[in-house]
């Protein structure tokens, strides 16, 4: 978590890994540094770092919360919104497509990793922040297609 005051702008990354029709969703330990610091699902999700390109946080997040390398994470589109503690948030939704399910390697503070089917993924009860990453998910695949 930040030592920001609740005035001040949260930057987030957050990566959408899409394995032909499944996605990756992760959940945290208690105490993890996550956006709300609740129980459920989430993306690899994480802040920015002072100065730190997008992109390049994107790929730090995935790798450090999953052992996921990836060179090319394509930016969907950004989201503007009010955090829970009254804060701007400005997210950077990324996906990353690969072909079959890589081997996962889930980073500190990540208590599980599980790949759904796209058709079949967790009730909104059992996601984080009200179900925001079911429909981020949502929001990435109608831009993918266009």
């Amino acid at each position: 978590m930040s030592d920001r005051p609740a005035s001040a702008a949260r930057l987030l990354a957050d990566v959408c890994l899409v394995a032909g029709d499944r996605v990756l969703l992760l959940r945290f330990a208690q105490g993890a540094s996550v956006p709300d610091s609740e129980p459920g699902w989430y993306l690899p999700v994480g802040e920015l770092a002072a100065y730190e390109p997008p992109d390049q946080a994107a790929v730090r997040i995935l790798f450090g919360q999953t052992g996921v390398e990836s060179s090319g994470p394509f930016l969907s589109h950004v989201e503007s919104l009010k955090g829970r503690g009254g804060e701007w948030r400005l997210t950077f939704h990324y996906v990353v497509q690969v072909v079959s399910e890589p081997p996962l390697t889930p980073g500190p503070g990540v208590n599980e990793a599980r790949w759904f089917d796209l058709t079949r993924l967790p009730p909104r009860g059992d996601v984080s922040s009200r179900g925001w990453a079911l429909t981020t998910i949502k929001e990435i695949l109608q831009r993918a297609a266009g």
